[in-house]
Formats: structure tokens, C-alpha cells, sequence
């Protein structure tokens, strides 16, 4: 017999220590997809809401027994994220110093929507509402004259452009009307490119339609579902002491020897379980779905966007009696492969792929079949009209 390592690797990963409460409610990027001047400017993220997840069917191509290529249909869940348009409102320039990138300097739009300024504040009724009053004051005195400095500046010595935007998150059936805000890197083309692609975006309303692809992979970051103060069987998954085991036993045994005489850092301990900051390489984006709209000869409200080429009925995306603890679906929306980090209603950021794979998956996935039944129980419609 080897080593007792061997025989019964330890329990829980160190790799993710500390294992506390995140500090900020939205998934951070720490790091943007490397620049290539040779691309055309494009933003590398965007933010969206977890509405829920459902399951699709779709064709894959298998060896079959004697080497042959069979269609073979496969079930497979998929996490629909709500994303409603997000709006620049500055930019941002860094410079590179021995300690990392430095903000130079920012600029901001002259209107900022009432949204975007609850950020700026604890208690927005309570509040005199005077964010950034001054600064569009001063940019209608000189006529934008102070703004084109900055921007000047950033083309003279930054390496690095990104936008600041909100989430229209008035947009959403949620309570909250502070919306989230966060920067976004601007890759491809000169710096100067980049600052004019940048100007063209402030105050307007981006889509997630021209960020993403449906062929692309993207990157999930966001914040886990709390679970609260939990003991070391449900935090760190280790094996429970036998029945009779005196005082307990879903402890650890031993949490270390006489000397060093104090507990290793790699001993596993009670704490804090979930609500952890969260990193997801490479979904496979399956739909970007629009939202409704109106048909502007009809009139009529426009929801099909929850069917396929094999569909014989339209429908929208929403299951019936709508995504639980959620809500109806009615912005544009990404779906994407497997589960996500969070609950509902969580926000998530979306960042382009720092390492997508070399492969041949990097086509659009044709859906034969979406799943829009109750999510509430054992659903058996998909549509209102087949209950009849």
C-alpha cells in the first residue's frame, strides 16, 4: 500500500482560498481579451440578469459501431440571461506604469440618466440629486472644449480605451432601479480609432447583438448562490466520522499534529459557503434572441423568438406561466450551454473568450426543439393554445 495521499486525496480545493463573501454583488472582469490592432473596434463584454434555465434538443454527429458517422439527437440544458440594452456614458483612458495600469483621465457624458445616478448614491429620495450637475454645466460653458482635451490627452499617452455603461435596468420587471454599472475594454484599431469608436457610443443604446456572435464562446463571471455559515462536511466535502463518534461527526478528526503548534491554513474549517466571485471559461452561446417588438404594418407585438426552423408553432422563449422567481423574458436575450453562477435575477457579465478553443464546435448550433413548458411542475404543454 502507497502513501495515505495517494489512497485518499484530501478534500476540497485550495485553489480557491480564501473562501468568503464576495465584496461587490456584480461578476468583475480582472482581465480583458489581449488587443489586436488588426481587427476593427468592438466591445469585449456585456452585462445581463439570470432569468432560468430550460433544455433544448439538437442533432450532433457520432462514430457509430462499425466507424460510421450517425445523427444522433441529444437533450441538453441551457441558462437563458436577459439583456437588455446597455448605455456608454464615459470613457476611460489608462497608461502603463511599473505598478500596472493607471487612469489617466475620464471623460462623462453631459446627461446621465436618473438610473445611472442612484449608483452614485446610498439613499437616492433621501438625496439632492446633484450628481454631475456641475460637470454638464461646465461642459455646455466651453462648449465641449475641456472633453476634447481629455480626449487628446488619452490619444497622446494611453494604451488602453474602455467605455463606462449602465444596464437599462428600468427595462427589466424588477424592483430595483439602480442600475449596474461597469467598464468595458475597446479592442482592435489605433488608439485614436479606438476614442472615436468610443464618442460614437456614448448616450446610445448597444445591443448584445453587436458584441456577440451566435458562433462565439464566452466567458461567465459572477457571484455563486450563499449558502451561509456552513460546517466542514457541506463546505469542504469531508467524510463523516462514524455513528458512535463521541461530541459529533461531521467534523474533522485531527486538525493537525502537536507541531507546528497551530492549524494549518490547508486544515479544513467551518465558514462561509457560496457567494463567491466566480469565473466560467468557454460557454458555447446556443441563441442571441431578440426581444419583442412591434410590427410596425400590423402593430401587432412581435414574440417569436422561441421557435426553430422545425417548429409548426411560434412561440416566445418565456415557458408558460413565465421563468420562476423571474418573470417574463422581453428584452434580447443570450442563451447559452449549461447552468450559470447565481440565482435569478443575479446580474452576470458576459466577456469575450480570453482562450477560445481551436475546434470545430466554433459553428452556429442548429436547435431542433426548445422547451417552453412550465417550469412550476411536470409541464406537459408548450403553448397556451394546445390546452385547449
Amino acid at each position: 500500500m502507497s502513501h495515505r495521499k495517494f489512497e485518499a486525496p484530501r478534500h476540497g480545493s485550495l485553489g480557491f482560498l480564501p473562501r468568503k463573501r464576495c465584496k461587490h454583488h456584480n461578476g468583475k472582469v480582472k482581465t480583458f481579451p489581449k488587443d489586436d490592432a488588426s481587427q476593427e473596434c468592438h466591445l469585449t463584454a456585456f452585462m445581463g440578469y439570470k432569468a432560468g434555465m430550460s433544455h433544448i434538443v439538437r442533432t450532433i454527429e457520432v462514430k457509430g459501431a462499425q466507424n460510421k458517422k450517425e445523427n444522433k439527437d441529444v437533450v441538453e440544458a441551457v441558462s437563458i440571461i436577459e439583456t437588455p440594452p446597455m448605455v456608454p456614458i464615459g470613457i476611460v483612458g489608462y497608461v502603463p506604469t511599473v505598478k500596472g495600469q493607471r487612469a489617466l483621465t475620464t471623460v462623462w457624458t453631459s446627461k446621465l440618466s436618473d438610473i445611472a445616478k442612484r449608483r452614485m448614491y446610498k439613499h437616492w429620495t433621501n438625496s439632492k440629486k446633484k450628481a454631475f450637475t456641475k460637470y454638464a454645466r461646465n461642459q455646455l460653458a466651453d462648449n465641449g472644449a475641456k472633453m476634447e482635451e481629455n480626449l487628446n490627452r488619452m490619444r497622446d499617452n494611453c494604451t488602453v480605451i474602455r467605455v463606462i455603461a449602465h444596464t437599462r435596468i428600468d427595462k427589466l420587471n424588477m424592483r430595483q432601479k439602480k442600475a449596474h454599472i461597469m467598464e468595458i475594454q475597446v479592442n482592435g484599431g489605433s488608439i485614436a480609432d479606438k476614442i472615436e469608436y468610443a464618442k460614437g457610443l456614448l448616450e446610445s443604446n448597444v445591443r448584445v447583438t453587436s458584441v456577440f456572435k451566435p458562433t462565439e464562446f464566452v466567458d461567465i463571471v459572477g457571484v455563486t448562490k450563499g449558502h451561509g455559515y456552513e460546517g466542514v462536511t457541506a463546505r469542504w466535502g469531508v467524510k463523516k466520522l462514524p455513528r458512535k463518534t463521541h461530541r459529533g461527526l461531521r467534523k474533522v478528526a485531527c486538525i493537525g499534529a502537536w507541531h507546528p503548534a497551530r492549524v494549518q491554513y490547508s486544515v479544513p474549517r467551518a465558514g462561509q459557503r457560496g457567494y463567491h466571485h466566480r469565473t466560467e471559461l468557454n460557454k458555447k452561446i446556443y441563441r442571441i434572441g431578440e426581444g419583442f417588438s412591434q410590427c410596425p404594418e400590423t402593430g401587432l407585438q412581435l414574440t417569436n423568438n422561441g421557435s426553430t426552423n422545425y417548429d409548426l408553432t411560434e412561440k416566445s422563449i418565456n415557458p408558460m406561466g413565465g421563468f420562476p422567481h423571474y418573470g417574463m423574458v422581453t428584452n434580447d436575450f443570450v442563451m447559452v450551454k449549461g447552468g450559470v453562477v447565481g440565482t435569478k435575477k443575479r446580474v452576470i457579465t458576459l466577456r469575450k473568450s480570453m482562450f477560445p478553443p481551436r475546434m470545430r464546435s466554433q459553428i452556429e448550433v442548429e436547435l431542433k426543439f426548445i422547451d417552453t413548458s412550465s417550469k412550476m411542475g411536470h409541464g406537459r404543454f408548450q403553448t397556451a393554445e394546445e390546452k385547449l
